[in-house]
């Protein structure tokens, strides 16, 4: 159940990254985008996963590992609501930057999750099932862009994510070991200058 959650966590962000160009162009003749706005759509939540995955992944360390991976959960379900409502592409493309920090919360949180919940001999299956999955989700997410764009409007690729969230999470509570932290305090200083060398590098 533990690897459900974290298969099911992932999978959002994964999605979302590969769902989404498909519905621009109707996206961009709903809002009255102009073209770099489009493309800012893209580049904000690639940016802000980008930059801040590691420091998820320090987080979960500090933090504990389900405990930010739901605090992720939660936050992907939220911004993906505020992209669904967004009246205007700035409104958008800032949701779309909180997006991608969830997704960087998300991603290394789910995955260090697994290394701390199963046995070393169980450890790379799980792992396995972990990347294969994911990597699914990756090339499913255009098919199900475009049908979900077609059928119910472009706001529906973002509506799925917060049932998802949700499920996530309620899995997590139930199941989720009780998290082991390492005793260190989080570097903020640290945190924001390799975010900024990141990101400028992304």
């Amino acid at each position: 159940m533990v690897l459900a959650a974290c298969v099911l966590a992932s999978s959002m962000a994964f999605i979302d990254a590969t769902a989404l160009p498909v519905a621009l162009p109707k996206l961009r003749s709903d809002l009255a985008a102009d073209l770099a706005s489009v493309q800012w759509v893209l580049n904000g939540y690639m940016l802000a996963l980008a930059s801040l995955t590691l420091i998820g992944g320090a987080l979960a360390d500090v933090y504990g590992k389900a405990r930010m991976l739901g605090f992720g959960c939660v936050l992907f379900g939220l911004a993906s609501a505020a992209c669904a409502m967004a009246p205007s592409p700035a409104w958008l493309i800032a949701a779309r930057v909180a997006q991608g920090a969830a997704a960087a919360i998300v991603t290394p949180a789910s995955l260090a999750l697994i290394g701390a919940t199963y046995p070393r001999a169980e450890r790379n299956r799980a792992i396995g099932v972990w990347a294969a999955a994911s990597a699914l989700a990756t090339a499913g997410g255009p098919v199900l862009g475009g049908w979900l764009t077609e059928t119910f409007g472009w706001p529906s690729v973002f509506w799925i994510n917060p049932p998802l969230a949700l499920v996530a999470v309620g899995v997590l509570l139930v199941f989720a070991p009780k998290d082991g932290r390492i005793q260190r305090r989080f570097d903020v200083i640290g945190a924001a200058i390799l975010a900024s060398a990141i990101g400028a590098l992304a």
